[in-house]
């Protein structure tokens, strides 16, 4: 048998354990072991760690070479960086536990920050937990898991839900060692949910009256983007669903970043494409040779609607090499679950047809080579997130096999095999109760500007002949891109030139944006 030893001494209680059940020796007969709870063993039970896979993960960085980062970064921050680091390592020092909020626009250095103030706990021998409401800014953050796989978040999300850890689970653990929460694209997160994560953690660590459970918690995001998304909601509910109307508002210290270190500078250019064969070729030149993994990780094409990305994602592949596989899921209606159980019996080809946000569609057509994109949190710790990027290597009946070529680096050109599996949409979704059994990957040549949040690439298009709909869509769509000389727009021509761009100003009136 094969036993992975962490770090240093990370590896030591795996030892003792190996020790005592090979031998049933007493650990005090060997002298130059350090033995459990020792002076320099960093506050950790070490067997905690040997039984408990989730809190060793979290510790499984090497102090000094963190140190030495967090260093370089410091002296590389520019003043706003440095006034919310020094706010928010203070809170970790001292135990204040306070809540702060890092507003900034893609491209002002928030994540850099947020991953620096994670990897200084980190170098402390102390857990920072790294969360984040999108599945792009999970694969930014090192360690980065979403919150709603990290904290149990109820779906659906009401007034009062708590978040589902318990103290039996692995998680309880870590959240007794964690010094600092970093969530990253909080604006797009459910009130509720953020509340229900607040109830769970005040009762869990037996602190009721503090937020969070006394724990330091450093949300990020910009409210300029997108919203919570509420099923049917009126605009005056998305406006009610958000943080800034929470009871903790009052209670957060709040940090602006506004200088841009990753936007080049460039003179106007004409960005407007005539037709969408011009807007995919301008993104996508020579698709049909065979371009390396960063030709893919460089472009996006985006739409706001999901079937206007199916569309035109499956003309993307058309002139993508390669045959053409066809993987047809399995659809059903789950009459276990079902709160009626008199659905009539609705024909294959309809329930084949449903698009629903979320789930794979039942068709999947895909080519070797080809980009995708993952739609559920499969194993965060291999890497395998919601909005993980992939190349396909090889299409089974049963399994992909592919390769991963965004997010964290630990992860990168990790080849895996993806699973058939069973999803189900909510009921806020859709009415009816289907079961879909499908690989849960998605084409990722076309992304809707929902799923594009916290990107940065090199070259955008976006499709607006359906205009946006919602809170800041248009500003997301623009902001992800990081020259405006690889901008492309297609706008229908009756619009004149013009599209229509959908703000919320009661959102952004309880900020100071300057």
């Amino acid at each position: 048998m094969v036993h992975t030893i962490e770090f240093q001494k990370r590896g030591l209680p795996h030892i003792h354990v190996l020790i005592l059940m090979e031998f049933g020796d007493d650990l005090t007969k060997h002298p130059n072991m350090p033995l459990p709870n020792s002076p320099d063993d960093d506050g950790h039970q070490w067997l905690d760690l040997a039984n408990n896979p989730m809190l060793a993960s979290q510790l499984e960085y090497d102090p000094q070479e963190l140190q030495n980062r967090v260093d370089r970064s410091y002296q590389q921050f520019n003043h706003e960086q440095k006034a919310a680091y020094d706010a928010v390592m203070e809170s970790v020092n001292s135990g204040n536990s306070r809540i702060f909020f890092i507003h900034s626009a893609g491209g002002c250095g928030k994540t850099y920050l947020c991953n620096t103030i994670a990897a200084t706990v980190r170098a402390q021998g102390h857990i920072a937990l790294c969360v984040a409401s999108s599945g792009i800014a999970v694969l930014l953050l090192e360690g980065g898991r979403t919150a709603h796989s990290c904290f149990k978040i109820p779906i659906p999300i009401h007034e009062d839900s708590v978040a589902g850890i318990t103290r039996r689970s692995q998680m309880y653990e870590v959240l007794c060692h964690t010094k600092v929460i970093i969530w990253d694209e909080v604006p797009m997160q459910h009130k509720h949910g953020i509340l229900a994560v607040d109830k769970c953690l005040r009762d869990l660590l037996d602190k009721r009256d503090c937020p969070f459970g006394g724990i330091t918690v450093v949300f990020g995001g910009d409210f300029r983007q997108t919203l919570p998304v509420v099923p049917q909601g009126s605009r005056q509910d998305i406006i009610d669903a958000s943080i800034c109307r929470s009871i903790l508002w009052n209670q957060i210290s709040r940090f602006y970043l506004v200088q841009n270190m990753r936007l080049e500078q460039s003179p106007e250019t004409d960005i407007q494409c005539h037709t969408m064969d011009d807007l995919t070729n301008f993104i996508y030149p020579d698709i049909q040779l065979h371009q390396p993994d960063q030709y893919f990780l460089d472009r996006t094409v985006l739409s706001s609607r999901n079937d206007e990305v199916d569309d035109i994602n499956a003309a993307i592949l058309e002139r993508f090499p390669g045959e053409k596989h066809v993987l047809m899921g399995a659809d059903s209606i789950d009459l276990e679950n079902a709160d009626d159980n008199n659905y009539p019996p609705y024909p294959m080809e309809y329930l084949n047809s449903l698009n629903v946000s979320g789930l794979p569609l039942a068709k999947l057509v895909l080519k070797v080579g080809c980009p995708i994109m993952l739609l559920r949190n499969l194993d965060p710790s291999q890497g395998l997130c919601n909005g993980t990027h992939m190349r396909v290597l090889g299409i089974h009946s049963r399994v992909l096999h592919c390769k991963i070529i965004s997010g964290d680096i630990r992860f990168a050109n990790k080849e895996v095999m993806i699973p058939r599996i069973q999803l189900s949409p909510s009921a806020e979704t859709l009415p009816i109760p289907l079961k879909r059994h499908q690989f849960p990957v998605h084409l990722a040549f076309v992304i809707t500007i929902n799923k594009s949040q916290g990107q940065s690439v090199k070259y955008i298009g976006i499709n607006l002949q359906t205009s946006v709909f919602s809170h800041s869509q248009l500003y997301v769509a623009f902001s992800c891109c990081t020259s405006h000389h690889h901008i492309r727009v297609l706008l229908p021509q009756q619009y004149n030139n013009k599209t229509i761009n959908v703000v919320y100003k009661e959102v952004l009136g309880r900020l100071d944006l300057g």
